[in-house]
């Protein structure tokens, strides 16, 4: 692709990111990467009643804690600003003009919505008002709308790059209006005056701005520049089926990155969402992503959002990260007053631990294994323990071979669990179930050397003869 691409990313501030709206931002940025173009951050500001203060540097933060910086913007302070709608009304002016110039649109004096019982349409009452009269009109402060003239009859031909060529009939599309009566231009007439202002080569956006399309096409068309690359990418429904949305199944970025989600995972998952990796890998870094991404292997076809595959592409991204980066990424969240766990004791937890967690934030469901609660139900299992002759066997050799060990790490507790099973006779099972149940409550678990280098050499012992007979 010899072209210069330019993507962009055009969220209102309404709200705090989802993974919906967000997976838009992922492949925009992905493709543009992929070809070494210019990623733009456009934020559509300019219904002012739906606006929610803070929306915008939330949503800023959001992308950059993802990874997703845009390329330009208004400089601030040495850092780029996104581009603002709000910011731009002149250019929406000359745009405006040029076409009130050229007989593209026309002022209208009707009422902003009117149109017939049975179409909505608007039936074109202005349509044919003479252009000076109209004009003069609106200088002397008359209250009016400015509509493009769309064509009457014929078809209205769209090329998408996901869908292919579609066709729409010229008579669904009224004279719809471009600049309301309160002089704020509507959603679309701003949209391509951005687009073509900021020379967008591709825009991409999620199937359900698919009915604006013909409407974006006749405007490009009108002002006479050349229609960007259209990119429909497949609609992600909820996990039950419905519509994906903020109250309706999608997990917002911030409750993600509060919970101690990686930023790459998130990206990783967002990226599968509609295309597939020619190798069909799943498990990608982003300089994997960045090399494969492209419209190629984009689908056309709906999926829904699924958040154990979520989970499970971020537990595979956790599981290959530096135990360092583990641990200093479980320690904010470890809750101290259950877990008595030390700094040094917390890399062999989660050398344990690790590959159970799909975020930092899950660990303290976890540490239980660890530290299991005092209570009833241990008691009751120690008092089991005591009445089994072959787990005493196993528990007291094992006693007295990690009793005897110079040092203390995981080799060396292995090894003196393999000498117990030697002395006694007891394998598999027969050995490791007495010392699972005495240390940690279960008869199954995370690796039970790295738990017992993680609760340390005394408290091991202790909890071996807690459930010896004495």
């Amino acid at each position: 692709m010899s072209e210069l691409i330019r993507t962009r990313f055009a969220p209102s501030p309404t709200g705090r990111l989802h993974l919906g709206n967000v997976r838009i931002a992922v492949f925009n940025w992905l493709f543009t990467r992929h070809h070494g173009g210019a990623f733009v951050l456009r934020i559509e500001d300019t219904d002012v009643e739906r606006n929610v203060p803070g929306a915008e540097e939330a949503l800023m933060g959001d992308l950059r804690w993802l990874g997703l910086e845009w390329d330009e913007g208004p400089d601030v302070g040495g850092v780029h600003g996104p581009y603002r709608q709000s910011e731009r009304g002149h250019l929406y002016q000359e745009a405006l003009a040029a076409l009130l110039d050229q007989g593209e649109a026309y002022r209208c004096f009707c009422a902003e919505g009117e149109g017939s019982e049975e179409t909505r349409r608007y039936p074109g009452t202005c349509r044919s008002l003479d252009r000076e009269e109209a004009a003069a009109r609106a200088e002397k402060g008359e209250m009016h709308v400015v509509r493009l003239r769309t064509p009457e009859a014929g078809t209205i031909e769209i090329r998408d790059e996901v869908r292919g060529d579609i066709t729409f009939p010229a008579s669904d599309i009224d004279d719809f209006v471009l600049r309301r009566a309160d002089r704020r231009p509507t959603y679309n007439f701003a949209v391509v005056v951005d687009d073509v202002t900021m020379a967008i080569s591709h825009v991409i956006r999620g199937g359900g701005h698919l009915s604006n399309t013909p409407k974006q096409a006749l405007l490009f068309d009108a002002i006479g520049a050349p229609r960007p690359r259209f990119v429909h990418l497949p609609n992600v429904l909820a996990p039950d089926g419905g519509k994906l949305s903020k109250r309706h199944g999608a997990q917002g970025v911030e409750a993600l990155r509060d919970e101690g989600m990686l930023p790459e995972a998130i990206v990783n998952y967002l990226s599968l969402l509609g295309w597939s990796h020619p190798e069909e890998k799943e498990v990608l870094t982003r300089d994997e992503l960045v090399a494969a991404v492209d419209l190629d292997r984009v689908r056309a076809s709906e999926m829904a959002y699924d958040p154990d595959k979520l989970r499970w592409v971020a537990a595979q991204h956790l599981a290959r990260l530096p135990l360092r980066a583990v641990v200093d990424g479980v320690r904010p969240f470890v809750d101290r007053s259950r877990f008595p766990l030390s700094d040094p004791a917390l890399g062999p937890a989660m050398e344990a631990l690790r590959s159970r967690l799909s975020a930092f934030g899950e660990v303290n469901d976890h540490l239980g294994f660890v530290f299991p609660q005092d209570g009833a139900a241990w008691d009751e299992l120690r008092a089991a323990l005591r009445r089994d002759p072959e787990g005493q066997e196993v528990l007291r050799e094992a006693h007295a071979s990690l009793e005897a060990l110079e040092g203390w790490d995981r080799e060396g507790v292995r090894t003196a669990f393999k000498e117990a099973g030697r002395r006694t006779g007891a394998r598999g099972p027969g050995l490791f179930h007495p010392l699972r149940k005495a240390i940690t409550a279960a008869e199954s678990g995370p690796d039970l050397g790295w738990i017992c280098v993680a609760l340390g050499r005394e408290e091991v012992l202790h909890r071996l003869e807690a459930a010896m007979v004495a």
